[in-house]
């Protein structure tokens, strides 16, 4: 269990964290309330023997918004490795070892192979993926004559992640027809220093904020076992909150061996529960998406974690395996949902 000790305890108040608490919290949030940090550390800290409780109040809000339905994204890895960046979180990174493909940007052919993958698998956004602090000229000019292509013939939304971007690049996507751009927050603003030098946190919100003007959806989320505290998970969601974020995708930490993370195995199922169940109620209308780490952290739990969220990717992450889409489908139709191509009434 996630221990709040290691929070800043001047801003948690204890409260017994009885059942029918986690009830009341939802009930509250269905009504307009927004959690304080204080009540997120405390669903962080939620006792095992109440999980169940407080999945079934998560529950309550994801369905208000999304009803059954789940939302299927698929990655493509468009550009691999070589990236000068230091996150150690990262096997593209500059400072990773990790034995892992490396290539420049894919051709024509390849980006609409994937297009076409992730339509046969019903996913309703395709993603392109770049290894990079930002887009070269090169990758800006393929994205732009590559993404009205793939919209025409798959009827796909199409997501950028393509790195740190300028106002006059965002502008350029918007205008090629991106629907959204991710770009993740990763973790607390008071972390990320331990995790990354080669940037800073407040340039990331600021790409953030480069989409929002120029009129595109933000994707942005970040990676959950990296050594931070409860606050700092907190601090991360309280700011995408604020920062009006459509879709959150919510990453556990796959411990790549040859990355400076290597060997970190803190999480456990019931963690990532936790977390999952926080974001839904500091976020109750927005997208949340279970990213990568889902198969090795949740494990067996997977499905319960579809009771607060409501999207997953399907297939492959970035360098990493997923697991196979029928078991996705299997786990979908098991749980009663349905897969949809349609935002929930929370999104824009």
């Amino acid at each position: 269990m996630i221990d709040p000790a290691v929070a800043d305890k001047s801003s948690f108040v204890a409260i017994e964290p009885t059942a029918s608490r986690w009830q009341t919290l939802a009930t509250q949030v269905l009504d307009g309330y927004q959690l304080s940090r204080s009540d997120a550390l405390e669903v962080l800290s939620c006792p095992d023997e109440y999980l169940l409780d407080l999945m079934q109040a998560a529950f309550r809000v994801r369905q208000r918004y999304f009803g059954k339905s789940v939302q299927l994204y698929f990655l493509m890895n468009a550009k691999s490795g070589l990236c000068p960046e230091d996150c150690s979180y990262c096997s593209q990174s500059k400072v990773s070892e990790a034995e892992i493909p490396r290539y420049n940007l894919l051709n024509r052919e390849e980006i609409l192979a994937g297009a076409q993958a992730a339509s046969d698998r019903s996913a309703k956004t395709y993603c392109i993926v770049i290894s990079a602090r930002g887009p070269n000229e090169r990758e800006m000019s393929a994205v732009e004559k590559l993404v009205p292509e793939i919209k025409e013939k798959f009827n796909l939304d199409v997501c950028a992640c393509l790195g740190l971007l300028s106002p006059e690049q965002a502008e350029r996507l918007k205008a090629c027809g991106v629907d959204r751009v991710n770009h993740n927050l990763n973790t607390g603003r008071e972390f990320y220093g331990e995790i990354c030098t080669t940037h800073t946190y407040q340039d990331r919100v600021d790409t953030l904020k480069a989409v929002r003007q120029a009129g595109m959806e933000l994707c942005s989320g970040g990676i959950v076992g990296m050594g931070e505290s409860p606050r700092d998970i907190v601090d991360m969601a309280m700011e995408l909150h604020d920062l009006g974020v459509e879709s959150i995708p919510v990453n556990f930490l796959n411990p790549i061996d040859g990355t400076p993370l290597a060997g970190q195995e803190k999480l456990t199922p019931s963690d990532c529960l936790r977390v999952l169940a926080m974001f839904r109620l500091v976020n109750p209308d927005r997208e949340l998406r279970i990213g990568g780490g889902r198969e090795l952290r949740l494990r067996s739990l997977q499905p319960l974690g579809l009771f607060a969220a409501n999207s997953i990717f399907v297939g492959d992450y970035l360098t990493t395996k997923g697991q196979l889409p029928e078991a996705d489908f299997e786990m979908i139709s098991d749980l009663g949902f349905e897969i949809t191509h349609s935002s929930g009434p929370g999104c824009c």
